[in-house]
């Protein structure tokens, strides 16, 4: 399991990380193993959000069923993200704060490693969340921050106001929805879909300015559409360049789809969201697969990104 000094922090994190999203329904046993076999591989960044499964209930599972020595505490790194509320977003510092204390009494914890922002909010002040950030760094109950889901200028227009740096945004990226690398490739080409910048440039300024990328959902078709893996209805061409590659590696598809992100330049970190201890080692395993040119370029034009 590759692993790295997250820039603009002090953690030393693996690049695949195990999302939590789906643990609601795992009773304690299956969500330890789920854990141990992520660790076991190599995995020592777990993801949370306060919304997953509904008013912090992933967290409180997470935390009813995982119990760290402060040996083992202090070699995972625990991350959480805020803002997403019933029917609206809110960035405001009441509930950023009121937030965070919950997701720290469910998991019952006295830090968090690294706290996102989630999906960005219209109405967002960025004085009250600069406020936010300041009592929770003094306090000592977050470390580092972030962002997810944010373009640019979203992440300018903060960073005005707050003075922590903010080391992380968490993007959707899978081999066949991958705009924000199939942009770039099809720059200035008129008659091409692919060639709109989506996302005002967020992968070139993330490498410019030393924020890491976190992929989520690397195996969906598009939007929470289902996975392209075994898809050979509507990726064909894809799936048959999966399995010869993954036969060349000793691998699987899932730990291929997996290399292809970490492959790129911009050391991404890959977020797993599966509950299956299986696919955690299928899909970790690519963490250590290096492609080659040729084999990253056939898996991008067979997923039906353009080559101009």
């Amino acid at each position: 399991m590759k692993s790295f000094t997250l820039p603009q922090t002090s953690l030393t994190a693996s690049n695949i990380i195990l999302g939590l999203m789906r643990i609601s329904d795992l009773d304690d046993g299956q969500i330890r193993e789920l854990v141990g076999t992520a660790r076991d591989a190599g995995i020592n960044f777990f993801d949370h959000a306060d919304i997953y499964g509904g008013n912090h209930l992933c967290e409180r599972r997470f935390g009813d069923a995982v119990t760290f020595t402060p040996a083992e505490r202090e070699e995972v790194i625990i991350q959480s993200k805020v803002g997403i509320r019933d029917g609206f977003w809110d960035f405001s510092k009441e509930h950023i704060l009121s937030s965070v204390d919950e997701s720290l009494a469910a998991l019952r914890l006295d830090h968090l490693d690294v706290l996102l922002l989630h999906r960005p909010d219209a109405l967002m002040e960025p004085d009250e969340v600069a406020a936010a950030f300041d009592v929770l760094h003094e306090s000592g109950k977050v470390r580092n921050f972030g962002v997810s889901n944010q373009t640019p200028p979203q992440i300018e227009l903060l960073k005005r106001s707050v003075r922590q740096p903010l080391a992380i945004n968490q993007m959707q990226l899978s081999i066949t929805h991958a705009p924000l690398i199939a942009a770039g490739v099809a720059a200035n080409m008129a008659v091409l879909d692919q060639s709109i910048d989506r996302d005002n440039g967020v992968l070139d300024y993330a490498r410019l300015n030393d924020i890491t990328l976190q992929a989520w959902s690397p195996f969906q078709k598009k939007f929470f559409d289902g996975v392209f893996i075994g898809d050979r209805e509507n990726y064909g061409p894809l799936n048959d360049a999966l399995d010869e590659i993954a036969a060349a590696h000793g691998a699987t598809p899932s730990g291929i789809a997996v290399a292809w992100i970490t492959r790129h330049p911009a050391n991404m970190q890959v977020v797993l969201g599966t509950t299956k201890p299986e696919r955690v080692i299928e899909s970790a395993a690519g963490s250590d697969i290096q492609l080659s040119r040729q084999e990253w370029y056939r898996l991008f034009t067979a997923a039906g990104h353009t080559l101009p």
